[in-house]
């Protein structure tokens, strides 16, 4: 049941409860209930009640003026000065005529090209109240319609993604099985098929890891960890991906920082960073860097590279899911476009949040920020400021 047709459900009964203290009263030759203490009427306390609903009411006569509107009926776009919107209006008269309730779509016309972060998706009901008079209900949906659409978009970037390595595999078996006599052959494809068998593997590795960190709350048990093993710990897993690139990592000195967190999930999201950086970066005359410092009570570990750097009209979707700059290179590369949704979400969840700063054809520089441990060292080393040439914007919480 809704609010409106509680408060409507709650008017009546007070009346009648009200009407038949009275009458009882008068029997029994007692005073009548008495109004509330603060000498608020009953239309007071329900008009208090419509005002401060979360939705919103419009109250119509038997004309279709509105005779009373909360403000967030006026937010959403439910009332014109004396006059509904005219859905909204078409809608009640419908129900005067039937006595019927109505459902109807209240969503703003121009929700495709309004700035800013207005309702999308407006649902109202128009109920009958007797006398000719109707109530519209209306509640803002924009959220659950956003995130259906996330939700459908998500299903079908999966599929997508899951299918493109298994056809290939299905593709890559047959040939073996064609190439069964010519033994070069044979290693050829098998080693293909080992390829898009471990990017398969690494693809479902890691929707497990955003599905269990999107939507959870800020980690509940904290430990205290040092940040230079976290860093340690993902300059091992990138090594050699590195190596084999022919890019040199450098580090600045340990820095002695700790911070409160999971050292798992963050050597996850450093490692992310670090792959990203070798990935996109010239191979064989590129340098990656990773540095720590203190400021305003988070660590910050930052990630620069000097590879091809970002355009700015795709600077804030490369944290969304299977979002890739470059398809082509993407594919060669192997990456599922995943690491920096998982990297938004494990700053997110840290309470910290991770920035970016790029540069077409200068580099790129990502930065980690994780709120420190209340006893972290202040050192000359932690306060060194990482050298970009911009401020960096931070994603996935408040910095």
């Amino acid at each position: 049941m809704t609010l409106a047709a509680v408060v409507f459900i709650v008017i009546g009964t007070l009346m009648v409860g009200l009407a038949g203290g009275f009458l009882v009263g008068r029997r029994r030759g007692t005073p009548a209930t008495p109004p509330p203490p603060d000498g608020a009427t009953v239309a007071d306390l329900v008009q208090r009640v419509v005002l401060s609903s979360h939705n919103g009411i419009v109250l119509l006569d038997r004309t279709g003026d509105v005779v009373l509107a909360n403000p967030p009926a006026v937010e959403l776009g439910l009332v014109q000065g004396p006059r509904p919107d005219e859905r909204a209006a078409s809608a009640a008269e419908q129900v005067r005529e039937t006595g019927e309730v109505v459902q109807v779509d209240l969503s703003p016309r121009d929700h495709g090209v309004r700035s800013g972060r207005g309702p999308t998706a407006v649902l109202g009901e128009v109920r009958p109240l007797g006398d000719g008079y109707t109530v519209i209900d209306a509640s803002d949906e924009s959220d659950a319609v956003r995130l259906e659409a996330t939700r459908r978009d998500f299903v079908a970037n999966v599929s997508h993604e899951l299918k493109t390595p298994v056809g290939a595999m299905a593709l890559l078996a047959e040939a073996v099985l064609d190439a069964a006599d010519d033994p070069h052959e044979v290693h050829r494809f098998g080693t293909k098929i080992l390829s898009e068998a471990n990017r398969l593997g690494t693809l479902v590795t890691e929707l497990i890891a955003l599905s269990r960190l999107q939507g959870a709350e800020r980690l509940p048990e904290l430990a205290v960890v040092e940040v230079d093993k976290v860093v340690h710990r993902a300059l091992d897993r990138c090594r050699l991906a590195a190596e084999s690139a022919n890019i040199r990592i450098t580090v600045d000195p340990p820095s002695g920082l700790l911070l409160d967190g999971d050292a798992t999930l963050l050597v996850t999201a450093l490692s992310n960073l670090l792959d990203n950086a070798v990935s996109y970066s010239q191979p064989g005359s590129s340098t990656v860097s990773v540095s720590r410092r203190l400021v305003d009570g988070f660590v910050e570990i930052a990630v620069t590279d000097r590879g091809l750097g970002i355009a700015p009209e795709h600077q804030e979707r490369v944290f969304e899911r299977f979002f890739r700059i470059d398809q082509a290179r993407s594919r060669s590369t192997g990456g599922t476009g995943l690491g920096l949704a998982i990297v938004k979400h494990v700053a997110a969840n840290h309470g910290g949040a991770v920035a970016l700063w790029s540069k077409p054809g200068t580099g790129s520089t990502f930065t980690l920020r994780i709120p420190a441990h209340p006893k972290a060292p202040q050192s000359d080393a932690s306060q060194d400021a990482v050298r970009t040439l911009s401020t960096p914007e931070y994603v996935g919480g408040s910095p």
